[in-house]
């Protein structure tokens, strides 16, 4: 790509970066969770007139789709790029003075920024309208957040004709103005269970009538544990984790039945398999145990996240020219966090890149993804916008150059 293009579009990112940053605090402001985000859909939509890009929404129920350029399927080659909008059940504590003003819901893991990032490029884009007998579309994506909205945009015909696909997500561990890209796998497997305990219950004075639903989902909590220990090649990143526990209604009655629910995430189908098949043992060996009945379900999963190679060369020029060479950096150890944009990739080649957000001002580590205290420095929205309109147009010349034979 053209150096004078490189500057034109950093030139824009700059001046627009105020803009970006209001409408960042703006959904901050007023998060929504999965298949709600009205209001989210509604500023998206306005921002997208007042640029003069036509859109369809009610996508996925609350997913925009906008177009830039030509959208003539297999006429003209397209490219998509996706941000998520979706916000999560958490007591905001940052103390921001754009905090949340909806109790018990934060934008705690950045998309918030993410739909800045690729409004922003719509913007940078529109202004240098340098999209010539081709296409790019926007896709605002809800319900990343454990509901697979990725699969529903898919199901709604986000993807028909798109040749190619990029994502990033914002990450306050990477200094900011850094890209990470990274060919192959970069997120794991993320797969559901909810356990149901069932014993009998009792009056807690009178322990032996009863059998405790709510001891059994304890040690369960505990020796859940021991199978990524003893039973799972420690080489081999894998994580068991179960953030709900419910059991009992009084404090002097034995709990009659028990619900927990978790997650399994690992980066290998092999050691994938081997998790269920060692948790279902445990789950016997607990029925056994404390005589208790237990029924194990797993939910659908979110694949692991596999980085195209032609793609990610892409997206790797793309982020050289936006922020140079020595600020693009690899990504080799896989995180273990679950991401959505797995299923556009199976159906289209694609990059997930992640942006450099670190707050300037913490001396110490940041606070992490969906916890009630997480931000980032807004002045990754400058390079996030940047990039995307970027490998969007990089994208185009390579699909152009290759006769769009990416896939």
């Amino acid at each position: 790509m053209k150096s004078e293009l490189i500057s034109k579009i950093r030139k824009r990112a700059l001046e627009i970066q105020d803009w970006m940053i209001h409408i960042r605090r703006r959904l901050h402001q007023y998060p929504e969770t999965a298949f709600q985000e009205k209001n989210t859909a509604k500023l998206i939509c306005d921002e997208l007139l007042k640029l003069g890009i036509p859109f369809k929404n009610h996508i996925a129920l609350t997913g925009i789709i906008g177009f830039i350029g030509e959208d003539q399927g297999e006429s003209t080659p397209i490219v998509a790029l996706r941000a998520d909008m979706d916000a999560l059940p958490i007591q905001e504590e940052t103390g921001l003075s754009f905090s949340s003003k909806r109790p018990g819901f934060m934008h705690a893991c950045g998309h918030d920024g993410h739909v800045a990032m690729l409004l922003g490029a719509a913007n940078i884009l529109s202004a240098i309208n340098a999209v010539d007998g081709a296409g790019i579309r926007l896709l605002f994506q809800p319900a990343e957040e454990g509901q697979a909205g990725a699969r529903s945009m898919i199901d709604d015909g986000c993807l028909e004709g798109v040749e190619i696909i990029f994502g990033g997500h914002i990450d306050a561990n990477l200094p900011v103005g850094r890209i990470a890209v990274q060919e192959g796998l970069i997120c794991a497997y993320a797969d559901g269970f909810e356990l149901s305990i069932k014993g009998k219950g009792g009056h807690a004075a009178r322990p032996h009538e009863a059998c405790d639903a709510l001891v059994a989902a304890s040690h369960l909590v505990v020796m859940v544990q021991s199978i990524l220990t003893r039973k799972i090649n420690p080489q081999m990143p894998s994580v068991i984790s179960i953030g709900q526990l419910n059991a009992g209604t009084v404090p002097n009655a034995i709990a009659s039945e028990a619900t927990l629910t978790g997650t399994v995430r690992t980066t290998e189908q092999e050691t994938r398999a081997r998790l269920f098949e060692e948790l279902e043992r445990l789950v016997r060996g607990l029925e056994t145990s404390f005589g208790v009945c237990c029924n194990l379900r797993f939910n659908d999963s979110y694949p692991p996240v596999i980085n195209h190679p032609e793609a990610t060369a892409i997206a790797k020029k793309a982020a050289e020219a936006v922020v140079g060479k020595d600020l693009v950096i690899p990504y080799p150890i896989p995180s273990l966090g679950g991401e959505d944009f797995s299923f556009y990739l199976r159906h289209v080649p694609g990059c997930f890149v992640r942006f450099g957000a670190a707050l300037k001002t913490s001396d110490n580590a940041p606070a992490p993804a969906h916890s009630s205290r997480f931000d980032f420095n807004e002045d990754v929205l400058v390079t996030g916008a940047s990039f995307f309109a970027t490998c969007a147009l990089e994208a185009l010349y390579h699909l152009r150059q290759n006769e769009h034979k990416t896939k």
